[in-house]
Formats: C-alpha cells, sequence, structure tokens
C-alpha cells in the first residue's frame, strides 16, 4: 500500500541543515498495525507527516497505492488526504461549543446529502459513545474526548489511520480503551494504522515496531504473527 524510497527531509535553520530523514525505505502493507517508535527528534513525526500528505520529503519517493505522491498536484494531495487518510492526535483538538455528534460531523460540511447526520452517530456508536453524542468536551472525560476525535477521524471511511501519541494525554486505564479501539480498527474493519509513539506499552499493541533515530531506520521488527493473538486477546485470557 505505501513505499517510501530513500525518503530524505532537510530543514534549514539559519546557517545549519538539520537532516530530519536520512534515506529512509519502508513498505506499510494493506490492514498491518505499525507502531514508529524513537526519542524526540529521531525523525518519527516527520515520516507520519509526509505519509499523511501535510508535508513533502526534500528527496526520494513516496509511492501510495503505486502512485508517486511528490508528482500530483497540491489539490490532489488535499484530495488524497480527505478521502483517504484520518487522523488522531493527543491533543483532542474538539471545538469547545460543540457537542460530540457536531464534532463528528465537521470533516463532512462540504458534503452534500443528508446522511451526514446518520454517519456521525454510526461513527460515534462504534466507538462506545452512543450514550454521550449531545455532550460537549468539558462534559466528557479525557478518554471520551478522544473517542470523539477517533470517531471524527474515521466518519469519512480512511483506509489509513494516522494516530500521533494518541494516548499521550491519558491514564493508563484509558490508554487501554483507546488502544483496543484502535487494534479493533485493523481486527475488524482492515484499516491500516499507522501509530506514533514513545511508550512501550503502546507499541505492543501493534503488529511491528520501527524504531528511527537521527532520522534513519534502526530497526524494523515483527510484534506478533498473523497466527497469534491480538494484546487484546491476550489479556482476555490472563
Amino acid at each position: 500500500m505505501i513505499r517510501l524510497e530513500a525518503l530524505t527531509r532537510l530543514y534549514r535553520t539559519g546557517s545549519e541543515v538539520v537532516r530530519a530523514l536520512d534515506g529512509v525505505d519502508l513498505t506499510i502493507e494493506r490492514g498491518e498495525f505499525i507502531a514508529i517508535m524513537g526519542a524526540s527528534g529521531s525523525g518519527k513525526s516527520t515520516i507520519m507527516n509526509i505519509l499523511g500528505c501535510l508535508d513533502r520529503p526534500t528527496a526520494g519517493r513516496y509511492l501510495f497505492e503505486g502512485k508517486d505522491i511528490g508528482k500530483i498536484s497540491e489539490d490532489s494531495r488535499s484530495r488524497l488526504r480527505g478521502r483517504e487518510f484520518g487522523f488522531i492526535f493527543q491533543q483532542f483538538n474538539l471545538l469547545p461549543r460543540m457537542n460530540a455528534i457536531e464534532q463528528v460531523e465537521l470533516p463532512m460540511v462540504y458534503q452534500s446529502g443528508g446522511n451526514r447526520r446518520k454517519r456521525a452517530k454510526q461513527a460515534l456508536t462504534m466507538v462506545g459513545l452512543a450514550e454521550r453524542m449531545n455532550h460537549k468536551p468539558t462534559e466528557l472525560s479525557g478518554g471520551q474526548q478522544q473517542r470523539v476525535a477517533i470517531a471524527r477521524a474515521l466518519v469519512m471511511s480512511p483506509r489509513v489511520l494516522f494516530a500521533d501519541e494518541p494516548t499521550g494525554a491519558l491514564d493508563s486505564r484509558t490508554s487501554e480503551e483507546v488502544m483496543a479501539i484502535l487494534e479493533g480498527l485493523v481486527r475488524n474493519q482492515g484499516i491500516t494504522v499507522i501509530l506514533v509513539t514513545h511508550e512501550q506499552d503502546v507499541a505492543n499493541y501493534a503488529d511491528r515496531v520501527v524504531r528511527m533515530r537521527d532520522g534513519k531506520i534502526i530497526e524494523d521488527r515483527m510484534n506478533r504473527t498473523a497466527a497469534e493473538p491480538t494484546r487484546q486477546e491476550r489479556l482476555a485470557v490472563g
């Protein structure tokens, strides 16, 4: 689904050149749950921004479904983001005056048709918030706010979901609940989830872990095979 070839991203700060990505090669399959790990400045957020078409590489190629993303227009990149990708961040980015269902309807604001409310309800039900649809952010816990953000990312039926430190503002129990939702999206919906985190406990939910340092991949290993139980299945048994 995704292939990076010798991907490089340089930033200039005055006379200094920072090599945020340094010749990265990476392949991600459909329906894969991959965690990208690394310390601050390792390049993990830079690679996610490029994958999500929020940034462009300085050199190298980014292929999505065989298409060279570096050769398409900005309008085409914007359509790709809206049609194929969903985004979840550490900060929930909810609007204080809107209730949950209005938050989830936001990505569909420019769409015609009268099924926006129905789709928003379905997305909120999927993340376990059927009883909280009319609540505003101040009336929701941190975990519930993150669930609203997940529902908002899912309402356009993306094929790839990018999650940048999605549990960073949550306690451990709530983090487990959120990660179980992401894991379920991979297993039950076939969505490709690309997770950026510095927490090993969070990365353990993924099928595969990629570690970065100084803009390079230093490790790429499988966490589990398709025949092995997921983390949630292991916890249920144990």
